[in-house]
């Protein structure tokens, strides 16, 4: 007996500690009835799971107060406990976008709280206003991921809460819009000096935001407060709150919003009113730390991280909203020398899309810039050359900067990039003396650094472009504000490439949906259910069976078809037949029949179709060989490829080799005697802005072109080294090239199986990048 009074003794000192410790947030009931006219219905603002809440004024020691007071009801299923847990945590845990206790009372049998008054209400109601904009969304949602942040790693406390009940009607908005978290009445607390913090409790929450595990497994954690937040994200972007009334039951909208997400058609789900006002890299940005709040638990970002993703999309958004509000374009006219005449902003538009100078606008309304080299280089020579040059080829008034051994100093500053938009950074030029390029890239040795950096970059081939300029593409660049500041040195490593430099181009590359190319793939077998397997059988099939090498088992010529898909020896296993998909013939030739053998070392690969291989050439090496045409599909355009792998440091084989036609003045079956192909192409590298390093790149494919090494299916490499049409009555095609490494490098770690002739089809290409055209 001594104990339970000694316990009970305990239990009431701790409660009466615990009312000292809010005495200062005590109300008088009279104060708040006053305050409400006695609880009048026109005061009611709201009606939630504690009860009914009322707008009221009353008085402090600062002045007069606007409030909102919450009047428990226990018929909505909320009590005691949650009215002082509210009490607890609102004024123990205080942030500029948590909802702050202003008083509470316990009196009478009444439980009334006393918040701080959020005149616009709740979220909820305004996720269909077309007032709210794309912009101020991205504040309210940046501001409830930051106060979720701190109750779940709270600096001065040690320990986390989990809030619960986190949905868009208990997010309150004041007269600014400034979002602040509401009602903790239903949180948890854990320990918040621990990773993750595991509570078994039973499910609370609100229909349509509880996480699905809570719901299934009864553990609560941090992540399924960051899954009802993804929730909230969603309803924002859709305009609408996730659970709509349907054939006289309520369905969830969250499933098909992520579906909608995964097939990447997110216009069928988002708010119509948004999407003029929406910048796509802010859109893409929200979407997807919204999915990924949505994923499964252990693939959740903390809150941490959502409002880091968030501010990046709130920096897109209002750089995009800078440009498109203000335009800009007035801006820049002044800064055109001569100065633009234009009677309308219409007309204005019109001048800068045709380009002016160092600044154009795209189909897209993507700025385009070009900086004279003159502007941003320090000519460290004087030359006769460089005033003759000058300004007879430049765009620009300011002429061209001569670069002695293309070696000079460059700091770039842009003003109207469009941020969030991916760049490529090209270098645009001339040869002070004329040089010999038959193909449409030429070759130079460029390397460059950004200031800072140790290490070099390299460039080696340059494209002729429309406007007669060369153009080299140095970086690929994301900004998240239109200006960039950074200054590169230049440094060619061949004497004698003096070099006019007009300009540092900023051109944008867009995503192509669907582009025709011409493509070879591998083989692969055709699956059984292809349903024009007879017609694309060779009519010489009998012919092609006496040239296997082994002999051939089949029963139907649906089985001989698919034999021929997988591919075979012919001509006592010196070579190889297959079928492409599109019923063309295919042919290779090993290494030994197209290689010069005493240029090589020779040994044994079970890897190989051939079983042999040809290893580690010089710096050069020649392929010769000549074939039946009635071997190949006639009337058919073929690809060349050459089959190889490279078994040592790829760094070495950077340069690209040089491919000289042997034959080209026998017969001009080429629009020039020499190219370029790469057997290793690294992608340019990537300039990363603060915006960048926070964020994950959307990885993006070089614009596709002949001489780049692909990855086959077999494990080899291959890389397209000529092209050729089939007729109806040539017989025999032959081959005569020269490889040769452009800088002059050991080919040591080179392995060639053969060369494979495919044919070349049409085929819509998948979503890539390239540099976008225009008149600069």
């Amino acid at each position: 007996m001594a104990f339970l009074d000694e316990f009970q003794h305990l239990k009431i000192q701790k409660t009466m500690d615990f009312l000292d410790e809010f005495q200062h947030l005590k109300m008088q009931l009279d104060e708040i009835k006053l305050a409400t006219d006695d609880f009048a219905n026109n005061n009611v603002i709201g009606v939630g799971g504690f009860g009914k809440v009322y707008k009221g004024s009353f008085h402090r020691s600062k002045g007069p107060c606007v409030a909102a007071f919450k009047r428990l009801d226990r018929v909505h299923g909320q009590g005691d406990l949650e009215f002082w847990k509210e009490i607890l945590m609102l004024s123990r845990y205080t942030h500029e976008n948590i909802i702050s206790l202003l008083g509470y009372c316990d009196e009478d049998g009444e439980k009334i709280l006393a918040y701080e008054y959020s005149s616009r209400g709740s979220l909820d109601r305004h996720l269909g206003s077309t007032a709210l904009t794309w912009t101020q969304r991205l504040k309210i949602c940046l501001e409830v991921a930051r106060g979720l942040s701190y109750l779940h790693d709270p600096r001065e406390t040690q320990q986390r809460v989990l809030h619960r009940d986190i949905k868009s009607s208990n997010i309150l908005l004041d007269e600014n819009w400034k979002a602040k978290l509401s009602d903790l009445g239903l949180s948890k607390i854990g320990p918040a000096n621990q990773k993750n913090s595991v509570l078994v409790t039973n499910v609370a929450g609100s229909y349509g935001y509880i996480d699905p595990l809570y719901m299934e497994t009864y553990t609560l954690t941090k992540e399924s407060d960051v899954y009802s937040f993804g929730v909230v994200l969603f309803e924002v972007l859709c305009g609408r709150v996730c659970y709509q009334f349907s054939n006289g039951e309520w369905k969830v909208l969250v499933p098909m919003w992520r579906k909608s997400y995964k097939r990447k058609n997110l216009d069928e789900i988002i708010f119509q009113h948004l999407k003029q006002q929406t910048d796509w890299s802010s859109l893409e940005a929200f979407s997807h730390i919204a999915y990924q709040c949505l994923k499964s638990r252990e693939k959740r970002p903390t809150m941490a991280e959502v409002v880091g993703k968030l501010e990046n999309a709130l920096e897109f958004q209002e750089s995009y909203d800078d440009i498109r509000e203000s335009k800009d374009y007035g801006a820049i006219a002044k800064t055109v020398v001569p100065p633009l005449i234009y009677g309308s902003e219409e007309e204005l538009y019109m001048l800068l899309s045709k380009g002016i100078v160092w600044f154009s606008v795209n189909k897209n309304g993507e700025h385009i810039e070009m900086i004279s080299a003159v502007e941003c280089s320090t000519p460290t020579l004087t030359s006769s050359d460089y005033d003759r040059y000058s300004k007879e080829i430049s765009r620009f008034g300011d002429g061209s900067y001569l670069a002695y051994g293309g070696k000079f100093k460059a700091h770039i500053r842009t003003r109207f990039l469009s941020p969030g938009i991916t760049y490529t950074v090209n270098l645009v030029f001339k040869f002070l003396h004329t040089r010999k390029h038959s193909s449409e890239r030429t070759y130079l040795p460029l390397r460059y650094r950004l200031q800072g950096e140790i290490s070099y970059s390299y460039s080696y081939l340059a494209l002729e472009r429309e406007d007669g300029w060369m153009m080299v593409e140095l970086y690929h660049f994301i900004g998240d504000k239109r200006n960039f500041d950074k200054a590169i040195q230049f440094n060619s490593k061949v004497y004698g490439d003096d070099l006019i430099v007009d300009s540092i181009e900023f051109r944008p590359m867009e995503k192509v949906e669907s582009e025709a190319v011409e493509e070879v793939e591998d083989m692969q077998p055709t699956s059984e259910s292809d349903k024009d397997w007879e017609q694309k059988l060779p009519k010489d099939y009998e012919q092609i069976i006496k040239w296997s090498k082994d002999s051939m088992e089949w029963t139907t010529k649906k089985e001989l078809y698919i034999h021929f898909c997988k591919g075979f020896l012919i001509n006592n296993g010196e070579e190889w037949f297959s079928l492409h998909e599109n019923g063309k013939k295919c042919y290779m030739l090993p290494a030994r029949a197209i290689l010069k053998e005493s240029d090589w070392r020779w040994k044994p690969a079970r890897e190989s179709r051939f079983e042999e291989v040809a290893c580690d050439p010089f710096t050069s090496f020649g392929i010769v060989c000549t074939i039946k045409s009635k071997i190949l599909s006639p009337e058919t355009k073929y690809a060349c490829y050459l089959v190889f792998k490279i078994t040592k440091d790829h760094h070495v084989f950077e340069a690209p080799t040089k491919v000289m036609d042997k034959d080209f003045h026998l017969n001009a079956r080429h629009v020039a005697d020499f190219w370029f192909i790469y057997l290793h192409s690294p992608p340019p590298p990537i300039i990363r802005s603060k915006l960048e390093r926070s964020t994950r790149h959307n990885q993006f494919n070089r614009h596709k072109m002949k001489g780049l090494p692909q990855q086959r299916n077999d494990g080899w490499m291959e890389v397209q080294v000529w092209e050729f049409t089939t007729s109806t009555i040539t017989e025999m095609i032959s081959m005569r090239f020269h490889f040769i490494n452009s800088a002059s490098r050991s080919l040591i770690g080179l392995t060639i199986q053969g060369i494979e002739f495919k044919p070349m089809i049409m085929r819509d290409q998948a979503v890539t990048l390239r540099p976008r055209e225009t008149n600069t």
